[in-house]
């Protein structure tokens, strides 16, 4: 019986590890941010970038910052930043707003996506 216990634990711990592996390593989400630093800040002061400030970023609607100059099919693109519309964004930029001005060709590396959405929730609140 107390072993049956003991194995259901290991059970529930390992899932519940796995969970948080899913949802992404905010840890090595900020060494993935590292390609994004050059163009983009998390810093809510640092506004001198060629990229938009991304503080704030999940709940704001897309080519909204004030002061920052988008391209017209940024500020067109009609959706809010969220954890679902992210990664589809950073898989591809062109594919989900055409002739946006970021000159980034994407991930495709599934994991480093999650875990930079995870580093980004964390830093952009």
């Amino acid at each position: 019986m107390r072993f049956m216990i003991l194995f259901a634990l290991l059970v529930v711990l390992v899932a519940a590890a796995s969970a948080a592996r899913a949802a992404g390593d905010p840890e090595a989400g900020r060494r993935v941010f590292g390609r994004c630093h050059n163009c983009h800040s998390v810093d809510p002061k640092n506004d001198r970038m060629v990229g938009p400030n991304l503080h704030g970023l999940f709940g704001r609607r897309a080519g909204s910052l004030a002061g920052f100059h988008y391209s017209d099919a940024m500020r067109g693109a009609g959706f809010v930043w969220s954890e679902e519309t992210l990664p589809v964004y950073i898989r591809d930029p062109q594919a989900l707003v055409p002739d946006n001005r970021m000159m980034f060709p994407g991930l495709r590396s599934t994991r480093e996506i999650e875990d930079l959405v995870a580093y980004l929730r964390a830093a952009t609140r």
